[in-house]
């Protein structure tokens, strides 16, 4: 079977590497080959990762770059359709929820391939949020789901998908996240501000409605700096957060920003934090497998077990809400998390296992 693996973003080099690191071990024989769309093009969100997740360069760059969702979208299908115009795959495999997933999937399956979705069946309920409508979109035509959880499973089977589409295999990310867990490196930030284990936050935000509007962004820092008992607030401000910040001028005593990290520095900023703060799915799987705790600046979420079981609490967009959660923190009432089912390090085996049968 001839594979194209699709990876353009910061979370899709992650779930791949778990592919990746399966097929190297494998006794089985797979022909793939590693397409990059460029979706993400700066070093720290995309580069990086080759390196510390000991993954091969990929075969094929398609640069499309940044730009409006239609032309980033736009340019991707293009340069996706020429090449499986010259090399046709046997199947396009696809991880998450991002631009590039979508945009191969669709043009996999006008151009009569295959298409297999990596993390499938995982719904928010929010239309507003460009993913889950990339989600939507990619289920919507798939031929096989390979899922992260038996919630995404049932939702898949109840929306007419056949138990022989349809499986269970874990968590990609998490397989990640262990394999990698003890080559975790400090950040430069870290001798900096001279941080301690536990005596610390990490912060992430980039959805619009908490960073678009910029009186609300600075509202939010200013509550969690206020409420943080004078602990530093680490902040890895994404790119598109960082235009906003840079035309402000922000007195913030203990928020700290820092450029984005590499995979390996940022994970070990949050395995020895007191707390995450995020509007991010993926970061909310990972502080529940590291027993992390998490507030989500969320109204909604597409990992509902990491609520339900983990370390993580949904607690909407209004930052009024930050104080009474960091409060539960610092009184040490926080919940005891637990480990989803199949969040075990072998959700890539299991993928190759079902790409074999197939």
């Amino acid at each position: 079977m001839k594979i194209d693996l699709i990876a353009g973003a910061r979370p899709n080099f992650v779930k791949i590497a778990a592919i990746l690191h399966a097929i190297k071990n494998s006794d089985k024989k797979f022909d793939y080959r590693l397409i990059h769309t460029g979706q993400h093009y700066d070093h720290n969100m995309s580069g990086s990762f080759f390196s510390d997740l000991n993954i091969p360069l990929p075969d094929i760059t398609l640069e499309s770059g940044s730009g409006t969702q239609a032309r980033q979208t736009a340019s991707i299908m293009t340069g996706y359709e020429d090449l499986v115009s010259k090399k046709r795959p046997d199947l396009c495999l696809v991880v998450g929820d991002v631009n590039s997933s979508m945009a191969c999937a669709i043009t996999a399956k006008k151009s009569n391939i295959k298409v297999a979705h990596v993390e499938a069946g995982i719904r928010s309920g929010d239309l507003s949020m460009p993913e889950e409508i990339n989600r939507i979109l990619i289920d919507s035509i798939s031929d096989y789901f390979f899922t992260t959880s038996r919630k995404a499973t049932d939702f898949l089977l109840n929306t007419g998908k056949s138990k022989e589409q349809v499986f269970f295999v874990g968590n990609t990310m998490i397989d990640t996240l262990r394999r990698f867990e003890a080559d975790f490196k400090k950040p430069e930030v870290w001798d900096t501000l001279n941080l301690k284990n536990t005596q610390y936050l990490v912060l992430t935000l980039h959805r619009p409605n908490n960073v678009d509007e910029v009186s609300n962004l600075v509202k939010i820092l200013h509550i969690i700096g206020d409420n943080s008992r004078g602990l530093p607030i680490i902040f890895p401000v994404h790119p598109r957060t960082a235009k906003i910040l840079n035309s402000q001028k922000l007195s913030l005593k203990n928020v700290f920003f820092t450029a984005p990290l590499s995979y390996l520095e940022f994970n070990y900023l949050v395995k020895n934090s007191k707390m995450v703060i995020t509007d991010s799915g993926g970061i909310t799987e990972e502080t529940t497998v590291l027993g992390i705790p998490c507030i989500t600046l969320r109204n909604s979420t597409e990992r509902p077990e990491t609520v339900s079981i983990g370390t993580n609490e949904l607690i909407g967009t209004d930052s009024e809400n930050i104080p009474e959660y960091l409060d539960k923190l610092f009184e040490a009432r926080w919940k005891t998390g637990g480990i989803p089912e199949l969040w075990d390090g072998k959700s890539g085996i299991r993928i190759l296992e079902e790409l074999s049968r197939l």
